[in-house]
């Protein structure tokens, strides 16, 4: 019976069998030798180079890095919590007053056990018309806090406290201009005045710096030609 031709083993420390493959027979290859396919070794794995540098960030007329967007929505929110907080304990002690006294009037009994009846005018000039007075008064109390921190504050060192935490700071689209009152008095009309009035002008207020070019900035910063910046300090 006529055997197989056996094939002579690579020697020790020959080349090894390519991946999905054999190794190559042993011994010097002639001239113009093609590797079989099974024999060629495998391609490396798939590299894909080197990694891409970031982009490098934005910079404001002044050279310095223009705010992101996360980091101007989140001084916006530190800020509008200080608000808030401010408007709770002014608000809150008046009206629970107001109300306290609303119910203890109401409350009232004749000697006969009924219920007092009041007029309905007494009733508006003892309660509705004080209750109205007095959100006026606070309102322009709190419009007056809001003047004070988002323009006075603000154009002493461009930041109030939410810009502080965030090392963020308002400065003139002019490199060689000064934040003044004129300047900080405009962004706060816009900003916060404006946006009350007008039903969600707020919304396209805040989120116009994701599209404008190439300062970043919010409708009250082409308002007051100023632009928000990054700061390390």
């Amino acid at each position: 019976m006529t055997q197989p031709p056996s094939y002579p083993m690579p020697p020790a420390g020959g080349p090894p069998p390519a991946a999905g493959g054999v190794a190559p027979p042993p011994g010097p290859h002639p001239p113009g030798y093609a590797v079989p396919p099974q024999y060629a070794p495998a391609p490396p794995p798939w590299h894909a180079g080197p990694p891409h540098p970031a982009p490098p960030p934005m910079l404001s007329p002044g050279g310095q890095p223009l705010a992101s967007f996360g980091d101007r929505l989140l001084a916006w929110l530190i800020d509008t919590a200080l608000a808030t907080a401010v408007a709770m304990v002014l608000f809150m002690p008046v009206f629970l007053i107001l109300f306290m006294r609303m119910t203890t009037e109401m409350s009232r009994t004749n000697p006969d056990g009924t219920f007092v009846e009041y007029d309905p005018s007494y009733i508006f000039t003892s309660f509705f018309l004080p209750m109205l007075l007095a959100e006026f008064g606070l309102i322009v109390v709190l419009l007056g806090f809001y003047w004070l921190y988002h323009v006075e504050y603000l154009k002493r060192g461009g930041q109030t406290l939410g810009k502080k935490v965030l090392k963020l700071r308002v400065v003139p689209l002019d490199p060689n201009g000064t934040l003044d009152r004129r300047m900080a008095g405009r962004r706060w009309l816009v900003q916060y005045l404006g946006s009350s009035l007008i039903p969600g002008l707020s919304y396209v207020d805040g989120l116009w710096q994701l599209w404008d070019k190439p300062w970043q900035q919010c409708l009250h910063d082409k308002f007051a030609s100023t632009v928000v910046v990054k700061v390390f300090e």
